[in-house]
């Protein structure tokens, strides 16, 4: 309302209201929580509404929706049915009897702990129907207690092959202890230390009584450091001999890295688990009837591995180290073509074929890297084809395979499972490696995806 200045208005004041001054306001921290019911309509009502009155829903989506799938129900004395294809007419479930029926014939009295599909395909032939049927067996299947634990092991690996890629000889090299042996030697030993080097696939191995750690740091220094230079790094598994402030000393010692493999999973040092297998099996084939004079024929075992042929460098070990071939026994004894040349050379003649060859020993080394990259896409490819992609992630719930991890033969326990847990992935290593941590606080690992599996409460 707008007044010029000579005019007035008088208003009329129904009701007075006195507000009293609001000098300090309190505030306080209040916790609520309110719940709503939320009524879930169910599945079943909108088809008896129709069958039964003629009723359609409000919405029109629904009701055509209502009106498409009506042909396909039956409802008789308050039972709604479905007409399978197969002409059988299905009981139509709701939630609570569906959970019922899925509990009954998966653990009850007759379950056989059967798979989802399998799950599913036994209601249906019970006479049950419900629309999420499927989902809904697959996911209580999944979820069963007794089938997580005793389900069988995974063999198809998770993570595609990481094949150790190496580029010089020397560079990197694989340590691994064989034993304990039996019989022991005659001198009392039961192990052999063995180390080999990942390009030229040259050994080194001693027999020993005992593995500990100062005879590991010993081997290193005399076996490998001073004789073939500092590497780059070595690949070890995570036994006490090979994980300890030794170790971890003279490595910061010389500047060399320790990669140290995943438990119980042999092919990530599979270069050093090949050559004890082969080691062992020359052993046992040269060894007399007593069985423990094996400690003196390791010399003459490395010797044939290191003069064989290696099908992934096309060559052998001596010679991509010294660049010739070496002299065996037999050229001695009936002199080949080489030795025949060799001996009418005079030692200029001689002198000059000896730099030749070394200075062939850099392209032959090359190809003898090529040889090896092809072969290892050769695997990679043939491996990678069993590939089935398992992952995990920082925080989620996994069932290990129960310690000790053996996959190739029955525990002696028939009725203990074979996982246990659940545990919680607390760190993600590269190549499918993970470290877990129990529910009492206890830390595993590092320990490799293909003995992990989900967890579902």
């Amino acid at each position: 309302m707008t007044l010029g200045e000579d005019e007035a208005a008088s208003v009329p004041v129904c009701q007075r209201w006195v507000i009293p001054l609001v000098t300090e306001i309190v505030l306080s921290d209040t916790n609520a929580i309110s719940i709503l019911p939320v009524n879930v309509e169910e599945w079943r009502q909108p088809l008896i509404n129709y069958l039964e009155h003629g009723i359609l829903p409000d919405d029109p989506k629904h009701r055509s929706e209502v009106r498409r799938r009506a042909h396909r129900f039956l409802y008789y004395k308050g039972t709604l049915y479905r007409r399978s294809f197969e002409g059988v007419l299905l009981r139509c479930l709701g939630e609570e009897e569906a959970n019922q029926a899925m509990e009954e014939a998966h653990s009850g009295i007759c379950g056989a702990h059967q798979s989802g599909p399998k799950l599913h395909f036994q209601l249906k032939r019970m006479g049950y129907y419900w629309p999420s049927m499927v989902k809904d067996c697959l996911e209580h299947a999944k979820r069963c207690q007794a089938c997580q634990f005793h389900a069988n092991f995974i063999h198809q690996p998770p993570e595609p092959l990481h094949p150790t890629a190496t580029s010089w000889p020397f560079d990197a090299w694989g340590l691994d202890v064989v034993g304990p042996i039996a019989p022991k030697s005659s001198a009392g030993e039961a192990y052999i230390l063995a180390a080999t080097d990942y390009f030229s696939k040259w050994a080194e191995a001693i027999p020993l009584k005992e593995v500990k750690k100062e005879t590991v740091v010993r081997f290193i220094k005399e076996h490998i450091t001073h004789r073939y230079g500092v590497p780059r790094y070595i690949v070890t598994d995570n036994g006490k001999q090979f994980s300890n402030r030794l170790v971890d000393e003279l490595c910061e010692k010389y500047k060399f890295k320790q990669h140290r493999s995943s438990m119980y999973h042999a092919p990530a040092n599979g270069l050093a688990e090949a050559f004890n297998k082969t080691l062992c099996n020359l052993l046992k084939k040269v060894i007399g009837r007593t069985k423990k004079d094996w400690h003196e024929r390791i010399g003459e075992a490395l010797w044939a591995y290191r003069t064989t042929y290696r099908t992934p460098t096309q060559a052998t070990p001596y010679s991509l180290v010294y660049g010739v071939e070496a002299v065996l026994p037999l050229e001695s004894q009936i002199p080949s073509l080489r030795m025949a040349i060799q001996e009418g050379l005079t030692d200029e003649e001689n002198a000059k074929l000896r730099l030749q060859e070394l200075e062939a020993l850099d392209e032959k080394r090359l190809e003898a890297q090529q040889h090896l990259e092809c072969y290892q896409a050769r695997l990679s490819k043939a491996f990678n084809k069993k590939v089935l992609p398992r992952s995990f992630q920082m925080g989620d719930l996994v069932l290990s395979l129960r310690r000790p991890i053996i996959t190739t033969h029955k525990t002696k326990s028939k009725f203990t499972s074979k996982w246990d847990g659940p545990y919680v992935i607390q760190e993600v290593y590269t190549n499918g490696a993970y470290l877990i941590m129990a529910e009492n606080g206890l830390k595993i690992g590092p320990i490799n995806g293909r003995f992990l599996k989900h967890y579902y409460p």
